[in-house]
C-alpha cells in the first residue's frame, strides 16, 4: 500500500526540526530578512545616494566621491563635525562619572530605594521630544525658569539667552543630553555592582581598605566589562543622536549646534539634495565602525586577562 502524499510531510518536516544546523537557519531566517529590510537595504541605498547625484524625484547619475568632496569643504560640515566630537566626548564623560556616582548611592540599603530607582528612569523612559520641548521652554530668554532662579540667586542680572548664544547653545544641549543619558549609565551600572559579591570588600576592609581603595582596587575592575559595553552604545547613539537638537535648536543659531545627523538632515530633507545629505550621514560611519572595533577589542582583552 502506497503512502499518502500528505504524510510525507510530517516525516520531513520533523527530521528537519531535529537537524541542529537546519533548526537553525530556520530560526534566524525572520531575522535575516529583517536585518536586510530594516538594515542592509537602507544602508546599501544610502551608500549609492552618496555617490550620485540623485535629488528628490530625479534618480540622479554615478559622481563618485565629489559629494564627499563637497562636505569636506564645507566650513558648515567642518562645524559639525567638530560639534559632534565635542558633543560626545563631553557628555559621556559626564555620563558616565555622574551614573558612576549614582549607581554607587543606589546600591546601598535605605527605605523606599526601589521607587527612587523608578524615579532615576524617568529621564530616560519619557519620550525626547517631549522632555527636549520642556527644556526648551526652561531655556527661554523670557521665560526660563533657570534665569528666574540664578536671577533670585543673584548670580545674573540680566535674562541669559541659553538658545540664541553659539556657545551657550551647545552646552545647553550638552546639559540636556546628560540628564537624559545618566539614567543609562547608572541603571546598567547598578547591575553590574549587584553581581560583585559583598564578601571581596568586606575582605579588603579587613585588609585595610578605605572606601576609595575598595572601589579603585574591587569594583572597578570588576565593573569595568560592563562599563566598556555602556560607554559603546552610548557612543554610538550619541555620536547619531537627533532628535534632541533638532528640538532644542534645529541647529541653530547660525548653524553653531548642527551635529552630523542634524545637518545631513537639512541638507538631504530641508533642500532635497539628496545625494549630499546621504554623503553627509555616511562621514560619521567610518569613525563609528572604528570605535565599535576599538572598543569590542579592548572589552575582550579586558576579560581575557
Amino acid at each position: 500500500m502506497l503512502p499518502r502524499p500528505g504524510a510525507a510531510r510530517p516525516a520531513l518536516l520533523g527530521r528537519l526540526l531535529e537537524d541542529e544546523r537546519s533548526l537553525a537557519y530556520l530560526l534566524l531566517t525572520p531575522t535575516i530578512v529583517l536585518l536586510a529590510l530594516f538594515i542592509a537595504y537602507p544602508f546599501v541605498l544610502g551608500v549609492w545616494l552618496s555617490v550620485s547625484s540623485a535629488t528628490v524625484g530625479v534618480a540622479g547619475h554615478f559622481v563618485g566621491l565629489k559629494n564627499f568632496d563637497k562636505a569636506w569643504n564645507d566650513s558648515i560640515f567642518r562645524t559639525a563635525a567638530f560639534n559632534t566630537f565635542l558633543y560626545t566626548g563631553v557628555t559621556t564623560v559626564f555620563k558616565l562619572a555622574l551614573g558612576i556616582w549614582l549607581a554607587v548611592l543606589l546600591n546601598r540599603h535605605f527605605r523606599g530605594k526601589r521607587l527612587i530607582r523608578a524615579f532615576v528612569l524617568l529621564p530616560f523612559i519619557i519620550p525626547t521630544v517631549l522632555s527636549t520641548f520642556a527644556w526648551k521652554w526652561m531655556f527661554d530668554p523670557t521665560f526660563s525658569v533657570i534665569n528666574w532662579g540664578l536671577w533670585k540667586l543673584d548670580l545674573i542680572t540680566a535674562r541669559v539667552n541659553w538658545l540664541g548664544d553659539p556657545y551657550l547653545s551647545l552646552i545647553s544641549v550638552m546639559i540636556v543630553n546628560v540628564w537624559r543619558g545618566v539614567p543609562f549609565f547608572a541603571i546598567s551600572l547598578l547591575a553590574g555592582l549587584q553581581t560583585i559579591s559583598p564578601e571581596l570588600h568586606e575582605a579588603a576592609a579587613i585588609d585595610g581598605a578605605n572606601a576609595w581603595q575598595r572601589f579603585w582596587r574591587v569594583t572597578w575592575p570588576l565593573l569595568l566589562p560592563v562599563t566598556m559595553v555602556v560607554v559603546l552604545f552610548s557612543v554610538i547613539q550619541t555620536f547619531a543622536d537627533f532628535q534632541l537638537v533638532y528640538v532644542l535648536t534645529g541647529g541653530g543659531p547660525a548653524n553653531a549646534t548642527h551635529l552630523f545627523a542634524t545637518y545631513a538632515y537639512q541638507i538631504g530633507v530641508g533642500t532635497g539634495l539628496l545625494s549630499e545629505g546621504a554623503a553627509i550621514s555616511l562621514a560619521m560611519f567610518p569613525v563609528l565602525f572604528l570605535v565599535v572595533v576599538l572598543q569590542l577589542w579592548y572589552i575582550r582583552r579586558v576579560e581575557t586577562r
